[in-house]
């Protein structure tokens, strides 16, 4: 009776972290771009989904290790930063079917952009925009092991 109970929970485990990538959650995690140049941590907080940079080729001295600074920020008392660790993407809301209402800073330009995501197929689609979504470009990224 003890296996059988230890087997049961050890499968209601396994279905809650294979659940808890679906829907709403989907987003959450460590991604790369399909390109291997950027890579970054998706986090809920506050009931929004959030995103920074854990590496990228752009942002990045000619090391590979080394951040570079935030020099073309638009806001002057920002650009001694970091950009490794700086939250990029903000305020993604999920309305049932996709991720919405956000916005991304490109820090290797110092542009922000409207944006969304969406899951398909186990990729990340992150798509960046100025004004309407049809005015944009659209990143596809890994889960990053």
């Amino acid at each position: 009776m003890k296996s059988i109970r230890i087997l049961f929970f050890l499968v209601l485990a396994l279905f809650s972290k294979s659940f808890a990538q679906t829907g709403e959650s989907a987003i959450v995690g460590i991604w790369e771009s399909d390109k291997k140049d950027v890579r970054m941590e998706i986090y809920k907080e506050n009931g929004k989904y959030l995103g920074k940079y854990l590496w990228g080729a752009q942002i990045v001295e000619s090391d590979g290790v080394t951040s570079k600074k935030d020099v073309k920020n638009p806001d002057t008392k920002l650009r001694s930063r970091n950009l490794i660790g700086i939250v990029s993407l903000t305020g993604l809301n999920w309305n049932g079917e996709e991720y919405v209402d956000g916005k991304i800073y490109n820090a290797p330009s110092g542009d922000y952009y409207n944006c969304k995501a969406w899951i398909k197929d186990g990729k990340m689609f992150l798509r960046g925009y100025m004004g309407v979504s049809l005015l944009g470009k659209t990143a596809s990224f890994h889960r990053y092991k």
